[in-house]
């Protein structure tokens, strides 16, 4: 299975440089500076699951056209953020062929109308993945804590097919956390309401989970967004199961816990937001949906406020 993955930043970095490290047939797509940092440093992962650093193949955008017409790509992970997907788009046009197949690993939902339209929705696998990384000011990969979870499936609800079992194949010789599903739309909603809830409560309110279950009300806080979330999902007829809100609440509402969403490490740090595509689409749904959803009109609000401040 021969595999792109734009980028080689913390996500993509981590999970390509575990199936690298493994033998696959990987290669990133990057810019040309982080290419001249790789061919210098190789990739480096700092992980509690192990560090590495390894030789990577990697290809810039001017010559990503005549490596994919040489040897074609099966497989094209997205790993971006969302504000970043429509060029992401357009540097992968050239690497997806007429046997090529998509996995989109961002958060949210709202990017598999684009992804779509532009290589047609048979191409295009459902994906999702559990991990906190980020890329280091000298270029290697940190993974913060130890969670390092693949979620992948064919989004019609058939079977396994042949490049999911090829996908799991490469992920077992890895040794990367992995599951291959025939519901991954359930699987994304209960990612998708869990997330929304963790975005909206730590922007808001500016901290951890640890701290806001300790104020007065953060935990009825908490609640009434996940209530609110929940609401939405059995409105587009994915109703999350029990097992999953019970986990989604004792991870939002644990007493001292450091969790925070990856949106807010990137508001503390004055960085663009996925906002829009997180707390802002699940608003535009219970909206659509004729949902109440009051505090994600707050939280997203006070989203939109900080990224018209930023712009300033």
């Amino acid at each position: 299975m021969h595999i792109l993955i734009l980028g080689a930043g913390g996500t993509g970095g981590y999970f390509g440089g575990r199936l690298a490290q493994a033998g696959a047939d990987v290669t990133f797509l990057v810019r040309p500076a982080r290419a001249a940092q790789l061919q210098r440093d190789g990739l480096v992962i700092r992980s509690p699951l192990g560090d590495a650093t390894l030789p990577v193949a990697h290809v810039t955008a001017d010559a990503l056209p005549a490596l994919a017409q040489a040897q074609p790509f099966d497989l094209v992970i997205l790993s971006c953020k969302a504000y970043d997907l429509d060029s992401a788009i357009d540097a992968a046009v050239p690497a997806v062929g007429a046997r090529t197949s998509v996995l989109p690993i961002l958060n949210g939902l709202a990017h598999y109308p684009r992804l779509d339209a532009r290589f047609g929705r048979e191409r295009v696998l459902g994906g999702l993945c559990f991990i906190s990384a980020t890329k280091a000011a000298d270029g290697a990969v940190l993974h913060l804590g130890t969670p390092a979870k693949l979620t992948f499936g064919e989004r019609d609800g058939s079977a396994s097919s042949p490049r999911v079992q090829a996908l799991v194949a490469l992920c077992t010789q890895a040794g990367i956390d992995h599951v291959a599903t025939a519901t991954i739309t359930r699987e994304q909603w209960i990612k998708f309401t869990f997330l929304t809830t963790l975005a909206a409560v730590t922007c808001l309110m500016r901290a951890d989970i640890g701290t806001i279950a300790a104020t007065d009300d953060g935990i009825t806080i908490v609640h009434a967004l996940y209530d609110e979330c929940l609401a939405v999902a059995v409105a587009a007829g994915e109703p999350i199961p029990p097992a999953a809100r019970k986990a989604a609440l004792e991870a939002t509402t644990q007493a001292g816990s450091t969790l925070k969403a990856s949106m807010l490490r990137d508001l503390e740090a004055g960085l663009p937001v996925e906002a829009a595509h997180i707390v802002g689409d699940m608003l535009a749904r219970a909206r659509a949906a004729g949902v109440s959803a009051p505090l994600l009109q707050v939280a997203y609000a006070h989203l939109q406020a900080y990224q018209a401040q930023r712009r300033r």
